[in-house]
């Protein structure tokens, strides 16, 4: 039996990469690589009605999880292949039958496809597995993941109490006083604190409204947070900070 794999990314060089490293795959193995977007991956879903599909998680249109979402019938294994590990990784790793981090090592992809036929001819129904995937990643969207060079942080979003860009770099300022710096830059970060009451107020920052002590008018305007912090706002961001304090009361 020749098990479909449907590979589903962005990037034309990581489609075929990855259909390069499934051809010295011990399976027998017939690859698909013409998911780029979720429209063409769901397209291509029910045609080729996969057993294995691997998955990336931001695409142009939306993300791996609106697939999963949208189709009536997920009955194939899914693989999570990634650069962002800061979107629910404890999620996809209890409920997902794996996820592999860019850059893939091909060990690590031949490992999780053995561990998908294994599943395949156990014949699982998968129909429970899939909605506690969604379940786990939107219960789980509170908390982020920080990888800095000597630790993986995992922090609920909401004791977070404001991001500032430096160059390539983001500081964290959690409300235990620690600060985390991480090598990614702050634009990064973006959607996975669009979340609650995180407001960007300036190009290089973005503050958790519930920290916010006061408003300073003096000298142009300032945010002051409740540590003491005194944040600045930038013209183009006033109306949206304004917005976001008007709907706190």
């Amino acid at each position: 039996m020749a098990y479909k794999v449907l590979i589903v990314d962005d990037e034309v060089r990581t489609r075929s990469l990855l259909a390069n490293m499934l051809s010295h795959n011990s399976e027998n193995l017939k690859v698909y690589s013409d998911g780029e977007s979720v429209a063409t991956a769901i397209a291509s879903i029910e045609q080729q009605n996969p057993d294995i599909v691997l998955l990336d998680i931001q695409l142009p249109d939306g993300s791996g999880f609106d697939i999963l979402d949208r189709l009536d019938d997920r009955d194939f294994q899914v693989i999570f292949i990634t650069a962002h590990e800061e979107y629910a990784i404890r999620a996809i790793k209890s409920s997902a039958l794996d996820y592999i981090l860019k850059p893939v090592d091909e060990e690590e992809l031949n490992n999780a496809i053995y561990k998908a036929v294994n599943r395949i001819k156990g014949q699982l129904d998968q129909s429970t597995h899939y909605d506690a995937l969604l379940n786990n990643i939107e219960k789980d969207n509170k908390k982020i993941v920080l990888r800095t060079l000597e630790s993986l942080y995992i922090f609920d979003v909401e004791d977070i109490m404001r991001c500032q860009s430096s160059g390539n770099y983001t500081n964290f300022y959690i409300n235990d006083d620690r600060e985390i710096i991480v090598s990614k830059p702050l634009k990064e970060y973006e959607e996975a604190l669009s979340y609650r009451w995180f407001v960007r107020c300036h190009r290089s920052h973005i503050i958790n409204m519930d920290y916010v002590d006061r408003f300073d008018k003096n000298d142009g305007g300032a945010i002051i947070m409740r540590d003491g912090t005194k944040v600045p706002l930038s013209r183009s961001f006033r109306e949206r900070f304004f917005e976001a304090l008007e709907n706190m009361t």
